[in-house]
């Protein structure tokens, strides 16, 4: 079965007793036993949920894993990812990592004895160099948000592989229709579901699909014990968004492709990072890894004050932090997404006050460029 029909066919399709074509939405917390712990395949709705199930099903075989685990957003997705981990134990982590995620690394998870380094995954030699005895996952972010670096999968597999690591890769902004980390040999695959999977601004879940079984004991276990889980609700949502998730990424990236050219010929654009245009850094490792270079693209205008009043003149762009909906986003990485990053940890990593990122929708590409036009004053 292709990508494209999994969407639709793949994982529980229908409810077997009416046939529904869709999943109910099993809005319960307890379920009748049968007799002491006789129970028909569920108990208690924090354990197992019929609905959330038939999403988990799904993620999983989109990613090509052995389970998929449903959370109530993407850092509790994270969080509860990082709880494989104990005491005195070592992360080495993407340095271009999203805010939350390395809010999450140096604020709270330091504080129970859980140790990290952020590098430049990009370049594997760092990597090797950040690796100490003590290291127990290696945590790539590709494409990173939000200067969109491509770290290489299979480079970073080797990596893990040789030192005994857990390989995880969030796959937020590639969907899994456009990259399948597991196949390239990362052990987990985790995404921000409330971006490309839902697509439509009105749900926050976070997903993880693991490689191997003895993986999925070990993340339900935690999933059960922390009780960071979807609702059905959320979870009807998701399976929704997922049916029409290839069709959205197409147009996203057609309707990218076409801003991308406007962009390059703009006098005030003085930097434009985006994997799929050849000056690019990774563009070909992107080519390589990926079918498709996605709907996100973030660019220097030169200054915080030119930044700030295009994002007060657009018209079709939402000023907010999320991404990966149907409508288009803008917002300014260093005061909103990344702000939690100190200041001169974003200089050094190039993320400047007049650093815009663009999650561009589905809509008429031309009203979008001629929003982004006259914003810019011209």
């Amino acid at each position: 079965m292709r990508s494209k029909t999994k969407m639709v066919h793949g994982g529980i399709t229908r409810d077997e007793q009416t046939g529904a074509v869709s999943v109910p939405i099993y809005q319960v917390s307890t379920y009748k036993q049968d007799g002491v712990g006789n129970f028909r395949g569920y108990e208690y709705s924090r354990t197992g949920n019929p609905t959330r199930h038939a999403l988990e099903t799904v993620i999983a075989e989109l990613e090509n894993g052995t389970h998929g685990f449903a959370f109530g957003s993407g850092m509790a997705a994270i969080t509860t990812v990082m709880m494989l981990l104990d005491a005195g134990d070592h992360v080495v982590l993407t340095d271009d990592v999203y805010g939350g995620s390395y809010r999450l690394m140096s604020k709270v998870l330091n504080r129970f004895d859980l140790h990290h380094t952020f590098v430049g995954t990009s370049n594997p030699e760092q990597v090797e160099a950040a690796i100490k005895e003590n290291t127990k996952v290696l945590y790539v972010e590709t494409p990173t948000n939000p200067l969109l670096k491509i770290t290489d999968i299979k480079k970073m597999a080797d990596i893990a592989k040789k030192h005994n690591l857990l390989l995880i890769v969030d796959n937020t902004f590639a969907t899994p229709y456009w990259q399948q980390p597991l196949d390239m040999g990362a052990d987990i695959v985790l995404h921000s579901a409330t971006k490309y999977i839902g697509g439509h601004s009105d749900v926050v879940a976070g997903l993880v699909v693991v490689k191997s079984e003895e993986l999925a004991e070990r993340i339900h276990f935690l999933q059960n014990s922390v009780g960071a889980v979807l609702g059905p609700q959320d979870s009807w949502l998701l399976m929704r968004g997922i049916k029409t998730l290839a069709l959205r990424m197409e147009a996203i990236e057609s309707n990218t492709k076409e801003l991308i050219q406007f962009l390059q010929g703009h006098e005030k654009v003085t930097t434009i990072y985006y994997p799929g245009i050849e000056s690019h850094r990774g563009h070909h490792l992107a080519q390589e890894q990926m079918s498709g270079f996605g709907g996100m693209i973030s660019f220097d205008v030169g200054s915080g004050h030119l930044a700030e009043e295009v994002l007060k003149k657009v018209k079709y762009f939402t000023l907010a932090e999320s991404l990966g909906a149907v409508e288009s986003l803008i917002s300014l990485p260093a005061k909103m997404t990344h702000a939690s990053i100190p200041a001169d940890r974003r200089a050094e990593l190039g993320i400047t006050d007049g650093l815009i990122r663009v999650s561009v929708g589905i809509e008429d590409v031309r009203d979008l460029i001629e929003d982004l036009s006259q914003a810019l004053g011209n």
